[in-house]
């Protein structure tokens, strides 16, 4: 018998916990504007690099650098800085609906607001959207009622989806909104399966997807990308790692031994890596790898790097797994605040349009919510009717369903 040494198991940790001053020392940096950008034709494997580094445009002083600038008009940047905004001051209010029992769950989207605004605007109206849960930006910015996605929170009696999904899973096939799934790793697969048969009929549209960085480890995940791989699925994938998949902090999901863009090259797709809080550089990325889908080169990985900066639902006390002031901490900043920033440095935004931008997006989201309330909340009662539950499931109503409709006298 050798004498060997007994083996032992690598389990995960974060580096900090709750009490621990914050250090993102480990961090990697790419200085914006140094990563290179590629025609789309390049073959993947010449740009592996790219999911290793980090593609940014805006740099610390508030300037816009380096190939990847999108060179965005100041119309559309003041846009998408408002719709930012709204976003936040829609989540603050419906946030405080749910302490307030008029709702049973809501999930901020706090600090990621560039991912859904950013990418909304560098894909086309009729692309189908396949989102988690914290793409709520993608129905605002294109302009879908604040009311309606209110009324969604409250299942109250104007719910569109009539009471059958959890607070927040929104669904819109009309704003090409596909309806949040619980289980995150499915949107994938759906959205493979949706570009697939897009381009099989010989339609120009392409899909576009979101998952967070925890939803990597399961099968839906590999068995999508196999899929976009082996048909050249024209659809953008994307990855959002904002750090924490609820209280397990990215390297679970084995962010400790690579970057998530790397998974990517195992499958010979490009695979970007990008300044989630850089809403410039987001539009970019998003804007390459939907081109490159439209030209039938196939699908893009996109890793979006970011940090969740509040819980991971009202269900959740982020106080109890991580630093309480490590979101202040995070060296990629606000979403808001760059832009902000950027735009004030072109000389076409104020402090005092900013405060007034502020103010008209909490005005805007008060008038939605009292009317929202008017139709009821979860704590009112005032919810859909039990007929409702018999209704959109089929063309022809089964007999015995119909008796159980009689049954209950709606």
């Amino acid at each position: 018998m050798k004498n060997r040494k007994p083996l032992s198991l690598h389990i995960p940790a974060p580096s900090q916990r709750p009490g621990d001053k914050p250090d993102f020392s480990h961090v990697e940096l790419s200085p914006a504007g140094a990563v290179p950008r590629p025609d789309i034709s390049v073959h993947p494997r010449n740009i592996s690099d790219l999911a290793f580094s980090l593609i940014r445009v805006l740099d610390d002083s508030g300037k816009a650098v380096g190939p990847w600038n999108p060179k965005l008009d100041a119309d559309t940047l003041r846009r998408g800085l408002k719709l930012m905004i709204l976003t936040r001051a829609y989540d603050d209010r419906m946030y405080r609906a749910q302490r307030q029992g008029k709702t049973s769950f809501y999930m901020k989207c706090t600090g990621e607001e560039a991912v859904a605004i950013a990418q909304t605007f560098a894909l086309e109206r009729t692309d189908m959207c396949f989102p988690s849960y914290r793409q709520q930006g993608i129905l605002l910015a294109r302009g879908y009622p604040l009311v309606e996605m209110m009324c969604q929170v409250y299942s109250n009696l104007r719910d569109p989806l009539k009471g059958r999904q959890l607070p927040i899973m929104y669904s819109s096939r009309e704003f090409g909104f596909f309806s949040i799934s619980g289980n995150l790793g499915t949107q994938f697969s759906q959205a493979v399966g949706w570009a697939m048969a897009s381009a099989y009929k010989g339609d120009d549209r392409i899909a576009a997807t979101w998952i967070g960085e925890g939803s990597t480890a399961e099968g839906d995940f590999y068995h999508a990308l196999n899929f976009a791989s082996v048909f050249r699925a024209p659809v953008v994938l994307n990855i959002v790692n904002n750090q924490w998949a609820i209280s397990s902090f990215q390297g679970i999901a084995g962010g400790e031994q690579a970057t998530f863009a790397a998974r990517a090259i195992g499958y010979g797709l490009p695979g970007l890596r990008v300044d989630g809080n850089d809403f410039l550089a987001v539009y970019a990325a998003t804007q390459w790898a939907a081109e490159r889908a439209r030209s039938n080169r196939g699908a893009t990985l996109i890793e979006l790097y970011t940090y969740r900066a509040e819980g991971h639902s009202t269900s959740d006390d982020p106080s109890r797994y991580r630093p309480s002031d490590e979101a202040k901490q995070w060296p990629l900043g606000d979403p808001i605040a760059r832009l902000k920033n950027h735009l004030i440095v072109l000389g076409e935004w104020s402090e005092e349009q900013h405060e007034a931008a502020q103010k008209e997006a909490v005005e805007q989201v008060r008038a939605a919510n009292k009317e929202a309330e008017g139709f009821g909340t979860l704590g009112s009662g005032n919810l859909p009717s039990a007929k409702t539950m018999f209704e959109d499931v089929y063309k022809d109503v089964p007999w015995n369903l119909r008796r159980q409709r009689q049954d209950l006298g709606v």
